[in-house]
Order: C-alpha cells, then structure tokens, then sequence
C-alpha cells in the first residue's frame, strides 16, 4: 500500500506525491550548492488518437517503454514521475546554469522520436516539453514550479508541437503584474475614484471658448492624482476600457448639464477608444445616454475618434459615426496625420473637426517639415469644410505661427492646463487671448503661380 501510494502501478514511476518530495529536496540542495535545476513537463503528442486506433493495451506498452528509455537515457539523478495518462515530468538536478539543460532537453526529444507510437506503420513518436527553472528571482514553491512548466509544456502544444518551451519568469511577473493593475482599475471605478478634468479649446484670434475636452483622471488614495499615461495602457484590449469608457461619457453628459443649469452651454468632447467602436450596442447606448439628459442638445456632445482606430474596418466605423451623426453629436478625427491613410479617412469619415496631431504643432517652429504639413492640412481642410483645431499650442511662439499659417482654433498649455470642472466656468468668464495673437496677420491667399512657357499644362 506504500508503495502503490508513491509510485505508478503502470510504469513503476514515482507518481504525482512522490514527485512533489523529490522536487522540494532537489530545490532545497540547488539553493545550498549554488546551482540550478530544470522541471520538464512532457506530454506525448496525438497519444489519444494512438490509443483510439490500436486500443488502451498498446497505449499501455507504449507508455512503459517509453518511461524505460527515458529512464535509461536520463543522468543518474534525475526523478523522472508519470503524473497520469501521458503525462511525464522529470527534475534535471545539478545544472550549473539554465543553458546547460538544453542537450537533455534535444536527448529526450530524441528518445521519444526513437520510440515508435506504431508498430505497424512505424509513424514516430512526438511530445511538447514545458520547462521552468529554479532558483528564480522571486520566491517560487514546487507547486509554482510545475504549474510554471505546464503552462509552458502548452505553449509548447500551441507553437506547433514536437519542441520545448522555457517558462519566461519575468514575462510572467509582467503579467501577473498588468491583471493585478487592471483589478485594482475596476475596484476604482467601483468605488468612483475616476474624476474628469477639462482642458479648453478656443478661437485664439477672437478669445472665444468653443468647447473643452473631457480628460481622465484617477484620485488614487495612495499616489493622488495620476494622469492617464500612469493607467490606460493597462487597459489596451480589455474589456474594462469599454466600461470605463461607458463612465466618461455618462458623467461627460452630467457635467454638460449642470453647466447648462448654471448659464453656461459648453459643447464638451471625450475620446472614444477603438475597442468602444468595435461593440455592436455603441450607438444604441450612446442613444440611450442621449435620452436620460433630454434637457441638452446632442451637438453639445464631441465624439472624437483616433485616425488609427478606423484601421480595422474603415466602412464600419464610417457607417457608425454617421449614426452619431444622425443623433445629432459631433464627431472628430483626433491626432490626423499619424496614421496610415490619412486622405482616405479623411475623405471617407464623416468628421466635422480635425484635430491636427500635436506632434507637428510642437515641432513646427524648428522643422519646415512640420510647418509644411500643418499647411496642406489646413488646405485640404479648407476644401472639404472641415473645422481644424491644432493641439499642442505650448507657447505663444506656436499660437502666432499657427495663426500667420491660417489655424485660429487650438487646444494647449499656452491656453490653459486641464482643470477640474468647478473652475472652468471662472476660466471662461475671465480669459483673455494674449494680445500678441490678435496683431498676427492673417495668411495671403494663395494663388497658383503663372506657367512657364514651354511648361506642359
């Protein structure tokens, strides 16, 4: 019976409780004698198939020859365990470092190629191996240890079958990391730690205020105040962008209509991120939002969408704002000029406003490039009756450049900071444009240059 309660009936391997004393012994004399050792997760490839075909007696005796073979190919003190159908793990012990595992890793591959799965047909045998390491920068228990190795025995399966794979530690802390980040989002937003700050757009030649822009933040109890670029990029293709998403846009409604109450009708615009476009119910929830704030008007409301968000499917996000549209909100075409296909989805995306990438505003005073690229947008823009905003007006210097080039509307710190929305309405009553911006002249027309004799027209 003590025997049965330590080793496998079929093979004479130590089993799955046995394994686990071995391996604790084995990592205690890695850490006293300063080396390394490999778990090995092996698991047979199509084995099921092989016994379906030749029946569970041959898949018997195909399981016991290959546990004698690789008993007799494995160093003396290896623990080579049968966990159960055809799974296998063994403890290479004694390594002076991770690299000095891989020739038994190619023998045991080989071993179990030499073992033919098929008498008749003489078809080789084939397995995935799943290997982790210890000692490892994080403290790790044999538990840890094989479920480390059996997770990467499948990725093993997943990459094509017949090769090993090692247990990437640091990848793994990574993403142990990010879920742990994304859990303690939606405990966030759970518990309305989420506020929303506002950033004004205006006429930089009049000093009108012609909206704001809707921007997260996190009132995080231990850290304060965290800009978006200390939590969102957790977020990318999750699930949780959508509902916080969902968040800005309901309490972006909210603050319109408070303001609204107050005397005050600022049109208010909020990203909307790729993965909120891509849900079928957007529209019908944007409508339903729409419906519980009945006392603003929808075109107080700026939907404004990255240009690389249309990269997937540019038909079905067109056909989707033009629904937005229908509901009477605003669209936008955020950071133009960094995608891919910028005319196309200029020509196809039907945006009221261009919001020109601030990358170009800020380097326009040094780059001609730049200068010039804010020229041919401003220009198409112009032909197709699109109002443009430039982003990114840092200084004074940018403000009057952007005006002599013909941009009147920007959005920056030369303006204002984001702020909390208690104090946009003192904002708006009391800004003023720097009177540098009003003496700048306004660009010439342009007119085509005369051609040259003997030109082609």
């Amino acid at each position: 019976m003590e025997r049965l309660s330590q080793y496998d009936a079929l093979t004479g391997l130590p089993n799955r409780s046995l394994l686990t004393d071995c391996l604790q012994q084995a990592m205690a004399q890695a850490l006293r004698r300063g080396r390394q050792l490999a778990v090995v997760y092996l698991d047979l490839d199509g084995f099921q198939a092989f016994n379906e075909h030749l029946g569970p007696d041959a898949g018997d005796e195909l399981l016991i020859r290959l546990a004698q073979r690789l008993k007799a190919a494995l160093p003396e003190d290896t623990t080579l365990a049968r966990m159960g159908g055809d799974w296998f793990v063994a403890v290479l012990p004694g390594l002076p470092h991770a690299a000095a595992a891989q020739p038994l890793l190619d023998a045991i591959l080989s071993h179990i190629a030499a073992c033919e799965a098929d008498a008749h047909n003489g078809q080789p045998l084939t397995a995935s191996l799943g290997v982790s390491f210890y000692p490892q920068a994080d403290a790790v228990d044999a538990d840890q240890l094989l479920r480390q190795a059996d997770q990467a025995m499948f990725q093993a399966k997943q990459s094509g079958k017949n090769r090993y794979h090692l247990f990437d530690a640091e990848h793994d802390r990574g993403l142990r990391s990010r879920h742990a980040e994304i859990g303690q989002i939606a405990l966030a937003l759970q518990q309305q730690q989420f506020v929303l700050y506002y950033q004004p757009k205006v006429n930089m030649r009049s000093g009108a205020v012609i909206g704001v822009e809707a921007l997260i933040r996190w009132q995080h109890p231990q850290r304060g105040l965290l800009a978006p670029g200390a939590f969102m990029p957790a977020l990318e293709q999750q699930t949780l962008m959508v509902d916080v998403g969902d968040w800005v846009l309901e309490r972006a409604l909210q603050q319109i209509a408070q303001w609204n109450r107050a005397g005050l009708r600022l049109p208010v615009s909020v990203n909307i991120d790729a993965m909120q476009l891509a849900q079928a119910d957007f529209v019908p929830k944007l409508r339903a939002a729409l419906a519980r704030h009945p006392e603003l008007s929808p075109s107080q409301l700026e939907l404004e969408v990255l240009e690389t968000s249309a990269l997937g499917d540019l038909g079905a996000v067109s056909d989707l704002l033009h629904q937005c549209r229908e509901l009477g909100v605003t669209t936008s075409l955020d950071d133009f000029g960094t995608g891919y296909s910028s005319l196309t989805y200029l020509k196809h995306l039907p945006t009221q406003v261009l919001k020109i990438d601030q990358s170009f505003v800020r380097g326009m005073l040094d780059d001609p490039t730049d200068s010039a690229i804010l020229q041919g947008v401003l220009g198409l823009a112009q032909a197709l009756k699109r109002l443009v905003i430039a982003e990114g007006v840092e200084t004074s210097a940018h403000a009057q450049m952007l005006l002599r080039l013909g941009c009147v509307h920007g959005q920056g710190y030369a303006i204002a900071r984001p702020m909390p929305a208690e104090q946009i309405p003192d904002w708006v009553a009391h800004w003023k444009p720097d009177p540098a911006w009003a003496a700048a002249p306004s660009p010439a027309p342009c007119a085509a240059p005369p051609l040259q004799t003997g030109q082609p027209a």
